[in-house]
């Protein structure tokens, strides 16, 4: 049974052994400090009870016939990667009441440079900044059938983001298209408004799964974006092909290795983000083990994504680095592990992360507020232990 056969019969966590293929890579050149950003798309808390359980991978790190061998000049290149991001004009009232502050709507549009200042630090300080944006940027458009939940947000998302130094962004996930076909052109004239480099959506499947490039201290690096699940229905409508607009998909990953693999030889530092993982869970599923081997083995560097609405476990494989789930960043609601967020900022020189930290963070009223203190570090101890069900080494 092949991957995308298992994603809608899912019915348990499977043991795995990822094994780390290398790639014989082209020289590299040094063109200075960072190439302007670039539009990838058209315009180029409290406790709660584990909801599964997973049994850890087993790693192992032998390459086979060639190396994963350091490439660039040596400088060390900063990232900083968060979870699910969106500004809705409601909040969610499941949980409880909401908070007394006005929607997350409002403020952005009242204030969109400033809304994000508590976490702004954290992504500014970093050399390349990215975050999930969940959401279709629109004012209009009709809720798709099919869903049981919809996000809408305004294009000041776009000036708030950048504003508080993200550089790029995903939008490949089950919640871009929204609201449809008006929905999604007002996404487009969103993003070529704001310049900001978007990946995984576009007109058409190049657009869709060409990778965000840019220089960076003279290191070359790439950025390709996925979602691993949507309603089953929703899938032929929402893909990217030649001739329909849509975003990127792994489940079957078939273009998305390809992809992988093509871009590999022409840059230093290779990051995959994916939507992934299994919602209201906290450890990375079967599937989300799979395609991290098949990623892995094609030539990604960095393989981190969100969607689960928690913190999943992150480590090393090898020279490589995988983090499973970034949580909720700026969401609609937030208790519980649902607040529970942060910025994981790693250090790269070529393919060999050197440091990685993790800025912890919890949603108070819809905003990533840093924690501080014994608070932080009592966060810290608990991300480290989300990696014991994962099989990943741990971190630098």
């Amino acid at each position: 049974m092949n991957r995308s056969a298992r994603r809608y019969g899912f019915a348990g966590v499977l043991t795995i052994v990822i094994v780390v293929g290398a790639i014989v890579f082209s020289s590299v050149r040094d063109d200075g400090d960072r190439d302007p950003p670039s539009i990838a798309t058209s315009t180029a808390g409290s406790a709660s009870t584990p909801s599964t359980t997973s049994t850890p991978t087993t790693i192992a790190t032998t390459s086979a016939a060639a190396t994963h061998a350091p490439r660039g000049n040596g400088k060390s290149v900063t990232f900083a990667f968060a979870g699910d991001v969106n500004f809705p004009a409601v909040w969610d009232t499941e949980d409880g009441p909401p908070p007394a502050a006005p929607p997350l709507a409002e403020r952005v549009r009242a204030d969109p440079h400033h809304v994000l200042d508590a976490i702004a630090p954290v992504l500014s300080d970093a050399d390349l900044s990215m975050v999930n944006v969940e959401t279709a940027i629109t004012d209009g458009g009709e809720p798709v059938a099919g869903k049981n939940y919809h996000f809408r947000s305004p294009a000041e998302t776009f000036d708030a983001l950048t504003a508080a130094g993200v550089d790029v962004v995903n939008m490949a996930n089950n919640h871009a298209l929204d609201y449809g076909v008006a929905g999604l052109q007002d996404t487009f004239a969103a993003i070529s408004a704001s310049k900001l480099a978007v990946t995984g959506l576009g007109h058409d499947a190049g657009e869709a799964y060409r990778p965000y490039r840019a220089t960076i201290k003279g290191q070359r690096i790439a950025i390709l974006s996925a979602t691993d699940w949507l309603e089953p229905a929703l899938v032929p409508a929402w893909s990217a092909t030649d001739a329909q607009p849509g975003i990127a998909f792994s489940i079957d990953d078939t273009r998305l290795l390809d992809e992988v693999r093509e871009v590999r030889p022409d840059v230093d530092t290779l990051v995959v983000f994916l939507h992934w993982g299994t919602e209201e869970t906290w450890c990375a599923s079967g599937e989300q083990q799979d395609l991290a081997t098949a990623l892995l083995g094609a030539g990604a560097d960095v393989i981190v994504g969100s969607h689960a609405h928690r913190v999943f476990g992150a480590g090393k494989v090898g020279p490589a680095l995988v983090a499973y789930g970034l949580g909720n960043f700026v969401f609609y609601n937030g208790s519980g592990k649902t607040a529970e967020s942060g910025v994981l900022t790693l250090t790269f020189g070529a393919r060999q992360v050197t440091k990685s930290v993790w800025t912890p963070a919890v949603v108070q009223a819809g905003q990533p507020i840093p924690l501080a203190g014994a608070e932080a570090d009592q966060a810290r101890t608990r991300w480290e232990a989300l990696r014991e069900c994962t099989g990943l080494a741990a971190q630098v």
